[in-house]
């Protein structure tokens, strides 16, 4: 998908020692290296010291790093890196291979970019950080052109798309979040398919007892159920499972205090109506819906969900398996001493939340889906979905 300033196509967008879009490539083409030294950055920040890696650090499977980062996952940007975000960066891995948004045959939303889906390409959800207040934090595109002009990689741009290139701050926004998209598409370490896992299904390793018990719960749709929206089969498109079936869902994620903004009691992240996404507000069926993330990296660290609620996996998967069993948990209490219930959703979408697929269909005194030591297999089986294993 195309869309105004950032082109699919065009001038000095032919690049050589590149594989077919979509899948990994070894080196890096020209653009696709302009790509990457854009990424690293910092310089083309109002601050001078925020980059596309800071919220997508490499170490942290290109999320946002879990430490030192507010404690809601994601970096605080700004001119002065002291404008809080609202929701955690998500990972950039494995993105390549997401379809644009769409509706499918059912009426059911799927696809897009960012966990809202409101970008319709890598390219499009690229450029849009340089302009957040809360992240880069640059006025407008004239304004990145002229640190672009004087950055380390300048002479090499215009040498790829021409003399005149910062010229037209419109036409170097394009091909800025062009090069940005390419080196996404071209560096294998954006899709790497060498977990462990990958390593099991090509029968080159064996899980442990933990790990296949974990994945016999993974799978297993009356205890974790994970696998209908995570499914660990390898789609058309892709080398291998993606994790993700790139739909949307409302889990009643708690209200997170640590995001400054929610001090307004009044103030709800809608996820798909909005406040970031304007087109579906009228879809109230859609209110509190986020798009469902890959699982791959997954164990790397949190904190975890949209809004950086919880600080470790077994908390999160605690969450999921005991929400409904025991409210009392996760939820805070009115004053009439009843439990506030899905208390980061305004009243009138709380049905909007996912109640009837497992582990969400318990109630109160039934026995959760999953025990803790349930549990640690399933995490033991998570950290198979991590990049980079090698055999011990």
């Amino acid at each position: 998908m195309c869309v105004s300033l950032l082109g699919c196509g065009g001038d000095g967008d032919s690049a050589s020692g590149t594989s077919a879009p979509g899948l990994p490539s070894e080196t890096l083409s020209t653009v696709g290296e302009l790509g990457r030294q854009i990424f690293l950055d910092p310089s083309l920040s109002a601050s001078g010291k925020m980059s596309c890696a800071t919220c997508h650090d490499p170490s942290a499977g290109h999320a946002a790093p879990g430490s030192g980062s507010g404690n809601i996952g994601t970096p605080d940007g700004g001119t002065q890196l002291d404008v809080q975000g609202f929701r955690k960066a998500p990972s950039l891995r494995y993105l390549r291979f997401a379809p644009a948004f769409n509706f499918d045959a059912e009426g059911t939303p799927n696809g897009g970019f960012m966990r809202d889906g409101r970008f319709g390409s890598l390219a499009e959800q690229a450029s849009k950080p340089f302009f957040e207040p809360h992240e880069m934090a640059l006025a407008d595109s004239a304004a990145l052109a002229a640190k672009a002009r004087v950055a380390p990689w300048a002479a090499a741009f215009r040498a790829q798309f021409g003399e005149a290139v910062f010229d037209d701050p419109a036409r170097a926004l394009d091909r800025i979040a062009y090069a940005l998209a390419e080196y996404q598409k071209e560096d294998p370490d954006f899709a790497r398919f060498d977990s462990k896992y990958d390593a099991f299904l090509a029968g080159k390793t064996k899980l442990s007892d933990s790990e296949m018990r974990g994945l016999a719960l993974f799978n297993d749709p009356r205890k974790g159920n994970c696998a209908a929206c995570h499914p660990a089969s390898t789609p058309a498109n892709a080398p291998g499972p993606l994790f993700t079936d790139f739909s949307y869902d409302n889990l009643g994620v708690p209200r997170n205090p640590k995001i400054r903004a929610n001090a307004d009691a009044n103030r709800f992240d809608l996820g798909l109506c909005g406040p970031f996404r304007a087109d579906l507000t009228g879809r109230t069926d859609l209110c509190g819906a986020f798009k469902v993330p890959t699982l791959r990296n997954v164990a790397l660290g949190g904190p975890y969900f949209h809004n950086g609620r919880f600080e470790t996996l077994k908390e999160a998967l605690r969450f999921y398996v005991r929400r409904d069993t025991n409210p009392e948990e996760w939820y805070p209490r009115l004053p009439d001493g009843s439990i506030d219930k899905f208390d980061d959703l305004p009243a009138a979408w709380k049905g909007n939340v996912n109640t009837t697929e497992a582990p969400y269909n318990r109630k109160p005194g039934d026995a959760p889906a999953l025990n803790d030591a349930e549990i640690d297999d399933l995490i033991a089986f998570l950290n198979t979905l991590n990049d980079g294993w090698q055999q011990k």
